[in-house]
């Protein structure tokens, strides 16, 4: 198991929290995630590296930018 913390650049509503969300939920193998607004942070489990790999450029390819804390 995967498990980190990423700083979310960008985030300003919880429309862009519901927009992330749903990628997320599209994604397969996520054992857990939270995003926040209040803290503009993710923190999400997954079953291998490949799939935080997947995570980040799905996000990113949303116009966020995601920064490993």
């Amino acid at each position: 198991m995967e498990k980190k913390e990423f700083k979310i650049e960008g985030i300003e509503c919880e429309g862009c929290v519901n927009r992330i969300k749903r990628v997320l939920d599209s994604i397969k193998n996520i054992n857990y995630y939270d995003v926040s607004l209040e803290t503009e942070t993710l923190v999400i489990e997954v079953k291998n590296k490949e799939k935080l790999d997947e995570v980040v450029t799905k996000i990113n390819n949303l116009g966020f930018t995601l920064y490993e804390k």
